[in-house]
């Protein structure tokens, strides 16, 4: 985006960035550590073309105070504008034309992130007791050290991506220019032959910018080509996904169907009991640092029964713990098909759309095969609704040759489910299906 494009508050807030860069040493302190490791992502903030996470310019601002004393002072006041303007360029860049699915697709990264650094914590720290040599140690301490750093970093992203999803999404819609009255009756126009429309814009696919900028695209290149992981290359009508009135609330019912997720389960004392018990333990490890086990109990957690989901994610989110509840529906996108789709029925009857919008489109990210070995397996156990679920937002999400390729390992079983799915999502979308399947050699 050219500079003079940008809104007003995105430029603003991008003179201010570089305002304050001017008045640090360029090669020290955090400042150095970001020009280091992602100097991409730095001019791209710089240029107003992306706006940073705050965990950055709170770092910034902290390089801004080293010298104690009045600096310290000046800091206080200076965070207070910068997160004035920070947020209000936020509010800004989001409201641009596709921000709702760019910031789907960062939030998919940043949970890679963050789960990541998870593992590498769990990982260093079982190594630190093998070391041989102090230096070996030293060098360990270190590397430990930078992934807490990341997983924290990564954690806060999470966070704030949440919020600004939330933002977003409790926007009112724009409202529809009135349609004009013509002032004589149109002459009706000849049909057309039934035949497949003009394949849609695919959506540019973004590619990973640095650990430390949460995802950010590198805007200097082009990276059409740029392979990327499979929950985040994300090709299709996503907005649909969010807007359609058909599926019956993920449910992929068609039109005219009574078929809807089951009603909010009431919890019994054991289970409250449970979720008590999980926040209060995860309070503790993230107050003691210890990030890999609080990783382990949401690990735990996203296999308990979908009926308690609802009310973990308040309570998580009420003392603090959003990004957890962020981790652990990343875990529950990993869940089988069944269970899967449980939870996003638990947490769409219980109002939380968005939650159970982000763990089907996440969950339907595995390989084609498996989509179609869960579909078997559903089939066979009479699971139609949860087979509607998975098929409608599998072929929202994933291209129509990944769908075409779900097919193989029983295509006259599958063929005729995933094309009814793609039927429901759009005309479309039903016509790119089909010509995917027969161009792999399926007869649809």
């Amino acid at each position: 985006m050219e500079v003079e494009q940008l809104p007003d508050q995105v430029r603003e807030f991008a003179v201010y960035l570089r305002n304050l860069l001017a008045r640090l040493d360029q090669d020290a302190g955090w400042c150095g550590i970001f020009w280091q490791r992602d100097p991409e992502g730095m001019r791209v903030c710089l240029t107003g073309a992306e706006v940073p996470p705050w965990d950055v310019v709170e770092a910034l601002l902290q390089d801004l105070g080293v010298g104690g004393g009045s600096y310290e002072a000046e800091v206080e006041s200076e965070t207070v504008r910068a997160r004035a303007l920070h947020r209000a360029s936020l509010t800004a860049f989001d409201a641009r034309p596709g921000g709702r699915d760019l910031l789907g697709d960062r939030l998919d990264v940043m949970l890679r992130e963050q789960r990541y650094a998870a593992e590498r914590q769990v990982e260093l720290a079982q190594l630190l007791h093998t070391a041989a040599t102090r230096e070996q140690a030293e060098a360990m301490r270190l590397d430990l050290a930078w992934a807490r750093d990341d997983h924290e970093r990564a954690t806060a992203r999470c966070a704030e991506l949440h919020r600004r999803i939330a933002d977003l999404d409790r926007r009112p819609p724009p409202s529809r220019p009135p349609v004009p009255v013509p002032q004589q009756r149109p002459q009706p126009a000849p049909p057309e032959p039934p035949g497949r429309s003009e394949p849609p814009k695919e959506r540019k696919r973004r590619p990973r910018g640095g650990a430390r900028f949460a995802g950010m695209p590198d805007v200097a290149t082009p990276a059409d080509d740029t392979p990327l992981p499979a929950a985040v290359a994300v090709q299709g009508p996503l907005r649909d996904f969010a807007a359609s009135p058909r599926g019956a609330r993920f449910a992929g019912a068609g039109e005219g169907e009574a078929t809807a997720p089951p009603a909010p389960q009431y919890l019994d004392s054991e289970a409250r009991a449970a979720i008590t018990a999980c926040v209060g333990a995860l309070l503790r490890l993230r107050a003691e640092g210890r990030g890999g086990e609080a990783h382990g109990v949401l690990v735990e957690a996203a296999h308990w029964p979908a009926a308690r989901f609802p009310l973990l994610a308040a309570e998580l989110n009420r003392v603090g713990l959003g990004a957890d509840w962020a981790t652990l529906l990343w875990e529950t996108a990993s869940l089988p098909a069944d269970l899967l789709v449980a939870a996003a029925d638990a947490l769409a009857a219980a109002g939380r759309t968005a939650d159970a919008q982000q763990i089907l489109r996440q969950g339907v990210g595995r390989p084609a095969t498996e989509i179609g070995a869960s579909v078997l397996r559903l089939t066979g156990e009479g699971r139609h609704r949860e087979i509607r679920a998975l098929l409608d937002a599998y072929v929202r999400v994933r291209t129509p040759e990944e769908a075409a390729r779900s097919v193989r390992d029983d295509p006259g079983r599958l063929v005729p489910l995933l094309v009814e799915a793609a039927r429901g999502v759009s005309d479309e979308r039903y016509w790119d299906v089909v010509h995917a399947l027969r161009v792999a050699g399926f007869h649809a």
